[in-house]
């Protein structure tokens, strides 16, 4: 199988469906940070040896392929990331954010490798949704994509948090900054309005 097309020497490349666009498009940005976020997800992998744990981040690893797949498709032909997927996340992010203690505010990225790995993981899935934010400014889009990515950085943030306390690596407190997180607010709180 021959890997180069050369359609990209001019700065073009093909989506789904073959249009041809600028390899510097909104569109191809925004699918291209998920690409980084998911090679980089697979390095962290690396780092862990829980088979649970690895087996979950194949997953997440399908959905932000799939979540790629519907921004690069501008005909918007089949719907991959839906409702159930955020909905599982959110569960995920439930589950991991009972395991550290709870802080009240931001906490210095670091830890274990594991962790570590996630918390970068989390910086490019934060660069990813603008990149994403930018482009559905002028494009049509599914908006579960949006909300998937979002709760995608939480993801990581959780689990990062949880693999630490579990590799017995405390957190380093942001010391200079006031309370941000606040107990006193809940989903359900959120949810009422």
């Amino acid at each position: 199988m021959q890997i180069y097309t050369r359609v990209g020497d001019k700065g073009f490349t093909k989506v789904i469906g073959g249009e041809k666009l600028a390899k510097d498009s909104t569109r191809v940005t925004a699918y291209g940070e998920l690409d980084e976020l998911n090679s980089f997800l697979g390095f962290a992998k690396s780092f862990l040896k829980d088979e649970r744990l690895v087996d979950e981040l194949l997953t997440v690893q399908k959905l932000i392929f799939d979540c790629g797949s519907d921004l690069a498709d501008p005909a918007m032909r089949m719907q991959r990331i839906t409702q159930h997927d955020i909905d599982w996340l959110e569960s995920r992010i439930d589950e991991y954010s009972t395991v550290p203690d709870e802080v009240e505010s931001f906490i210095l990225p670091g830890g274990s490798p594991a962790g570590s790995a996630l918390h970068v993981c989390r910086a490019i899935t934060r660069r990813a949704e603008r990149a994403i934010v930018t482009f559905q400014w002028t494009n049509d889009m599914f908006s579960e994509d949006l909300k998937f990515v979002n709760r995608l950085s939480d993801y990581f943030y959780a689990l990062a948090r949880a693999i630490n306390k579990w590799d017995y690596q405390i957190d380093t407190l942001y010391d200079r900054g006031g309370k941000v997180f606040h107990r006193e607010i809940t989903k359900n709180d959120i949810f009422k309005n």
